[in-house]
């Protein structure tokens, strides 16, 4: 059944107020109304033997079991089987800071595409606290009904803070995706472009254009992964090491980025750069792109409108990619956080480390394989293989790195 229908179905009245008539005839309205999502039962109640079990008295049997052996819950609840989508509503999608009831349809959603690709139950979770100790305490206190936390558009710097801290007091995983799914799909790209443009990537130079939640961990896992040298941009220019007024986090990024001492604006970075990752919305002319290394490669991912339009980094760049469905190589994060939360989840994983993170990036890089093209660096949204690919490389490097309940 289509959402219309559905949503007619339900008995979802068309608006027809004078206050709302601006939304008729907007497909996305009809789709959102209702939410889109429900809770369904994995089990079937039709007779008081049914009910007996499900619920008291045989319920108790169960509750009693897992008080004994707390382990149990993972057998005998969902809770190994759903995940949390953490939200304050601070930095949603393009939106900014919209409050916690507005960013419902984007949690909602990530919630929906968790259970599509990924098959992992998710619950939305918008909280009215944006201090980081009151996230923190709101989510440890919660947690003990979910086996895995998904934080969502909480704005920079405060995020860091607040997934640092929930990982050293909650043994279960812990994944901010604006930072590191980005940094997943956008490492795997890289490492195919540098295969087709014929280059190492630690021969590769970067230029990063932002410091928020993606820049910095996009930063750290290129790093992580063996990149030649990256530098990175904020609204002052490049962030090196002295810099005045950098914040905790940017001056931990000065000291392992930028190895070659750049100073100045972004646009003088590029001169001669093999790399531009957009993460910042910020207009780059087409006069600095033409400065950049022959074969360059351009990962502008603003939305809808990306650092660099496609058409004039075609000109310049051997290979292009965009945070948008409509040009090819899209940087989607759908391509990494189900699969991450499916593996960790599968082999009952406490952490997701940053080993965790790469053996992702190179489980989607490698699905590329022989078919490697410019216009193909990066597996679609829709392929089939990534969530089983992506899922069994985060579950071994789990048991490697020794993050696993016994």
């Amino acid at each position: 059944m289509s959402w219309p229908a559905r949503a007619q179905d339900e008995g979802f009245e068309e608006l027809t107020t004078d206050s709302h008539s601006y939304l008729d005839g907007d497909p996305a309205f009809a789709l959102h109304r209702g939410g889109k999502l429900h809770v369904a039962p994995s089990v079937e109640v039709n007779d008081h033997e049914g009910l007996s079990l499900a619920y008291t008295p045989g319920v108790a049997r169960v509750c009693s079991a897992i008080a004994d052996n707390p382990e149990l819950v993972n057998t005998y609840t969902w809770k190994n089987r759903i995940v949390a989508v953490v939200t304050d509503g601070t930095a949603v999608l393009g939106l900014g800071d919209i409050g916690p009831e507005a960013s419902l349809p984007v949690m909602e959603g990530k919630a929906l595409l968790f259970r599509q690709f990924g098959d992992v139950n998710a619950f939305p979770v918008a909280l009215s606290c944006s201090g980081v100790d009151d996230i923190v305490e709101t989510v440890v206190r919660m947690a003990p009904s979910f086996g895995g936390i998904n934080l969502e558009d909480i704005s920079a710097p405060r995020c860091f803070e607040i997934e640092k801290r929930l990982r050293e007091r909650l043994d279960i995983p812990v994944f901010h995706d604006d930072q590191h799914g980005t940094a997943i799909v956008t490492t795997a790209a890289l490492r195919n472009a540098a295969r087709l443009t014929g280059r190492a990537f630690a021969d590769l130079r970067v230029v990063v254009s932002g410091a928020g939640a993606a820049g910095v961990a996009v930063t750290k896992m290129l790093i992580d992964g063996g990149i030649g040298d990256v530098a990175v941009a904020d609204s002052k220019g490049i962030i090196y090491k002295g810099r005045e007024g950098l914040n905790p986090v940017k001056a931990e990024l000065a000291a392992i980025s930028n190895k070659a001492g750049l100073q100045g604006s972004i646009e003088t970075a590029l001169a001669g750069a093999d790399v531009f990752i957009g993460l910042s919305a910020g207009e780059v002319p087409e006069s600095v792109v033409a400065t950049m290394a022959t074969d360059a490669i351009i990962c502008a991912m603003a939305n809808p409108s990306p650092e660099v339009h496609p058409d004039v980094a075609r000109k310049y760049a051997s290979v292009v990619a965009t945070g948008r469905s409509d040009f090819p190589n899209q940087i989607n994060n759908v391509l990494a956080f189900p699969g991450v939360f499916r593996g960790a989840l599968d082999a009952g994983a406490t952490d997701i480390t940053e080993n965790m993170k790469l053996a992702a990036a190179d489980a989607l890089a490698d699905l590329v394989g022989e078919d490697l093209a410019a216009d193909y660096i990066i597996p679609s949204t829709f392929d089939t293989r990534v969530v089983p690919a992506v899922s069994a490389a985060v579950a071994e490097q789990a048991r490697k790195d020794g993050v696993v309940r016994a």
